[in-house]
């Protein structure tokens, strides 16, 4: 089961399964739609995991397979809202469908998602983000045994309090700890975030100090309601075969792909807090955020622009198309005094 990332939901309205799905796609293309399409409810998605359980090929080329099974209308990548004030957390999901769907149906489809998780106001279980790394593990409690006929052990005496014991008449008291500064309580959550990078994925290893320079930058990101994992996805997915200075790798993902913030209507002036976006889409390609109808195809605009599928035909040189055009004038002129 998937950890919060990118886990595996089921589209309705699938054909059954059959020896020759997926038929028309590249092998590439085929082999990763045949994997995810046995995976279980809820399986890990990620470029990162996928890769993992498929040795034939790397992370680009997974990323690339996702990209064009989200072109031919196999899967969307969304982000999901749960909780409520304070609790609000990001979970992910890739909604896969066996069958193709138009972008119509993939819009009317997560309409209807969202209207379903706009009125729940409770998370599903397996959704549930664990605590971030930094946050100690809390003691359990002691287990409560409640079946009939079985005896529990006794309870411990509870022990008298003790009075303090008598100073010395010229015994000074203690003087109180010194509060911490806000600077001295720890590192942030984004300062953190940052510093996991490098464990993530090697590429992007960032030294102390360009945590602490990229920590603003960061820390927005947060301020907007994404969590800490939701961050640390955007800056690691599809990352290219080398990365030749983190620093400025991490600083421009920082600013081209940070989500968008979400203005205050006059709801939540009035005191009546407004109801959170349930579901937003995500580019499959660079993970950024928007509305399902802007992003046909699960692409955004730039991924829509660099993305070309796989023709045998090559665009003729600008010089070669002029000299057609003209060779092709002179045909026409040609055939009219005929």
């Amino acid at each position: 089961m998937a950890k919060p990332g990118y886990g595996k939901r089921s589209a309705p309205d699938q054909l059954p399964r059959t020896r020759a799905d997926f038929g028309l796609l590249p092998a590439r293309e085929r082999y990763v739609a045949g994997f995810v399409d046995h995976l279980p409810e809820g399986a890990a998605m990620s470029v990162k995991q996928l890769a993992k359980q498929l040795p034939l090929y790397g992370q680009q080329a997974i990323s690339s397979a996702l990209t064009a099974l989200s072109v031919a209308g196999h899967l969307r990548r969304v982000r999901c809202a749960v909780g409520a004030g304070d609790e609000t957390r990001w979970v992910f999901r890739t909604f896969w469908s066996r069958t193709a769907h138009d972008n119509e149906w993939w819009q009317a489809y997560l309409a209807a998602e969202h209207a379903a998780h706009a009125a729940s106001p409770a998370p599903e279980a397996p959704d549930t983000a664990p605590p971030p790394p930094w946050v100690p593990d809390q003691e359990p409690p002691p287990p409560v045994c409640d079946e009939p006929g079985t005896e529990q052990g006794p309870e411990p005496t509870p022990v008298p309090p003790q009075r303090a014991p008598a100073q010395a008449p010229d015994a000074q008291p203690a003087p109180p700890a010194p509060a911490l500064r806000p600077s001295e309580a720890g590192p942030s959550p984004a300062y953190l975030a940052l510093a996991r990078l490098g464990h993530e994925d090697h590429r992007l290893p960032l030294s102390a100090d360009d945590c602490q320079e990229l920590e603003a930058q960061a820390a927005e990101w947060l301020a907007r309601g994404v969590s800490v994992d939701y961050l640390i996805t955007a800056l690691t997915a599809g990352l290219p075969a080398r990365v030749d200075t983190p620093l400025g790798f991490v600083r421009r993902r920082l600013a081209d792909k940070i989500p968008p913030r979400i203005p205050t209507t006059p709801s939540t002036a009035s005191g009546t807090p407004a109801p959170p976006h349930r579901i937003l889409m995500e580019c499959t390609d660079c993970g950024r955020p928007g509305q399902p109808e802007a992003l046909p195809d699960g692409l955004c605009r730039p991924c829509r622009t660099t993305h070309r599928p796989d023709t045998d035909e090559t665009p003729a040189p600008p010089a070669e198309a002029a000299q057609i055009k003209a060779h092709m004038t002179d045909l026409r002129s040609l055939l009219r005094t005929v």
